[in-house]
């Protein structure tokens, strides 16, 4: 990695593998080659179980910070939880060259699942991780079994103008003091896991990729979506409206189940969820 101001590179690759020390000790390592580079995926779970696919959310998370729902999650599947490409992460792109339309991001997921070896699999997102794992289920359905998606942006209402204003000095100038001053806004003063939060203050400065954030899912694609989705949002989100959320996504995927969850807010999630979430998921993963 290229040391950029306000950037230390090796400092993430440590906060990192402290967050990652977390997983269950067979977790393994996997990097999968894609059009737009080097793919870092945390393997977990039997090899023979379905496999499940988690997307983190955008800034400075990573496939690490799943660590609290893996051990549930890999008693019922094989979990891959990648690094986004050109985001922060251990992922690895090729020079310039990274997703810059949702047709990129559509193909960068399709390669990564033929380089896992799975035609199909059951897919998880957070946060912008879930705008790209819904989008993925609209533009290719044979691929994507079930899907989950927590707390998902720019998928059924936009962005809370005050969650913006709060957002911009860390998006304009990011530093570990502006991280970390937003994320104990947004997550309301509750104490956060220290590695966790060590690890998005060390993404400060990642040499990332300009994100695909645009369109908004078409009306008329949610209502064609035949695939079974779990929707949970986080009923102290300062993102969005979370029952605004949830009834624009009742009201227009047709095989939907939702659910407000108590006591956290989106950037808690999925790290610091509700006791019970990881049950929630896998009984959505394995039920009828």
């Amino acid at each position: 990695m290229t040391e950029y101001a306000g950037y230390d590179s090796e400092a993430f690759r440590v906060a990192y593998g402290k967050v990652l020390a977390k997983w269950p000790a067979d977790r393994e390592a996997v990097r999968v080659r894609t059009p737009f580079g080097d793919t870092r995926v945390n393997a977990c779970g039997p090899r023979d179980a379905p496999p499940l696919l988690l997307l983190p959310g955008g800034g400075g998370a990573t496939s690490a910070s799943w660590y609290a729902q893996i051990p549930e999650l890999a008693r019922v599947r094989r979990v891959y939880a990648a690094d986004l490409i050109g985001a922060a992460g251990l992922s690895a792109r090729v020079g310039d060259r990274h997703p810059r339309t949702v047709a990129d991001l559509v193909c960068w997921l399709n390669a990564l699942l033929d380089g896992l070896g799975a035609a199909s699999a059951d897919v998880g997102g957070h946060s912008y991780g879930g705008w790209l794992a819904l989008h993925h289920a609209l533009r290719d359905p044979a691929r994507v079994r079930r899907l989950f998606l927590l707390d998902p942006t720019q998928c059924f209402a936009g962005y809370k103008a005050a969650y913006l204003l709060r957002a911009l000095p860390m998006l304009l100038r990011p530093t570990p003091r502006r991280v970390r001053a937003f994320l104990e806004w947004e997550t309301g003063g509750l104490p956060l896991e220290p590695d966790w939060l060590a690890l998005q203050e060390a993404a400060a400065g990642f040499p990332a990729a300009k994100p695909v954030t645009r369109p908004r899912p078409a009306p008329g694609a949610l209502r064609a979506l035949d695939a079974r989705v779990l929707l949970l949002v986080a009923a102290n989100s300062r993102t969005h409206d979370p029952h605004e959320v949830t009834s624009r996504a009742g009201a227009l995927l047709p095989h939907v189940e939702t659910a407000v969850l108590p006591g956290v807010s989106h950037h808690a999630l999925p790290q610091a969820a509700p006791a019970g979430l990881a049950r929630h998921l896998t009984a959505f993963l394995t039920g009828p």
